[in-house]
């Protein structure tokens, strides 16, 4: 008995019962494992709650800050749902044989279709005609918010659309638009039924949006065809001719001098055979 305790008591200090055994120190290591497991379970529990209250603190003041902008886009899902999904699509992907989508087309050609009354189609046909506007302004400014948020692409411009240089206006105009808009602006006849519009009654930001997204046969002309300095300089020719009284009288549609000679043959020379005729009757 007195010697079962002296060698229990001469036992190092800091030693086990397991010490010498391989099947204890292996015991061991596993608990070890354990415990560095559950460590790092609670590191990671603690990281994601300390995440989130931070998150919670920091988000609501986001969220406050782009209030307007989702009200806008969500007025602007609502009016493109009613009237544009059934021919550009759910996800603004477009619809085969109805309508194209309407992916990086952006606010500008929104406003443009829009602002005509070329949007919303009320037939399908060779080309979509200006008509009067069935939105209202704000409504408009819904449906580019909403375009926009979704597909992205060009912009509306600002400033003035018409401080550029008339000279260059008219030959940039004549040398990119005439073949099809005529000299001034008057339009005319294309292929398959289409046409290129007049630009009598065109505002600014109406030919500037269409030089930037290319309507129906329209070529674009993005800021690497034409600048916007130049798209400003051809804003400035087109309402300039607009604006402009015609010398001599009546100008023919202003169509050129083809008309003008045609008219010249037509009705002098008719009226100047009436005249000879009528003479000759007298006589």
């Amino acid at each position: 008995m007195s010697t079962t305790n002296t060698q229990s008591s001469a036992m190092p200090a800091g030693t086990g019962p397991d010490d010498g055994n391989p099947a204890g120190r292996a015991r061991a290591r596993r608990r070890s494992k354990y415990r560095r497991r559950l460590a790092n379970v609670a590191g990671l529990m603690a990281a994601l709650v300390l995440t989130g209250g931070l998150y919670s603190v920091f988000a609501p003041a986001q969220a406050a800050d782009d209030t307007t902008e989702s009200a806008a886009e969500a007025a602007g899902r609502e009016l493109y749902e009613r009237s544009c999904i059934t021919c550009h699509g759910e996800n603004l992907q477009g619809v085969a044989n109805r309508g194209p989508s309407l992916i990086g087309v952006g606010e500008a050609a929104v406003y443009f279709q829009v602002h005509t009354g070329r949007m919303p189609l009320v037939r399908q046909e060779a080309q979509a005609p200006d008509k009067p506007v069935v939105f209202s302004d704000e409504e408009i400014d819904q449906l580019m918010a909403y375009v926009q948020a979704n597909g992205g692409g060009p912009t509306l411009p600002s400033g003035d659309l018409r401080d550029g240089d008339l000279a260059e206006g008219g030959e940039l105009f004549r040398l990119n638009c005439a073949s099809c808009h005529n000299f001034v602006g008057e339009g005319g006849a294309l292929s398959s039924g289409k046409y290129a519009p007049s630009l009598d009654d065109a505002t600014d930001l109406e030919i500037y949006t269409a030089m930037l997204t290319g309507p129906e046969n329209m070529p674009v002309f993005g800021d690497n065809q034409l600048t916007p300095e130049e798209k400003r300089s051809i804003i400035n020719y087109v309402q300039t001719v607009n604006e402009q009284l015609d010398p001599g009288g009546a100008g023919v549609g202003r169509m050129g001098p083809v008309a003008e000679g045609l008219v010249i043959w037509v009705v002098g020379v008719a009226a100047l055979m009436f005249g000879i005729f009528w003479m000759g009757s007298k006589a």
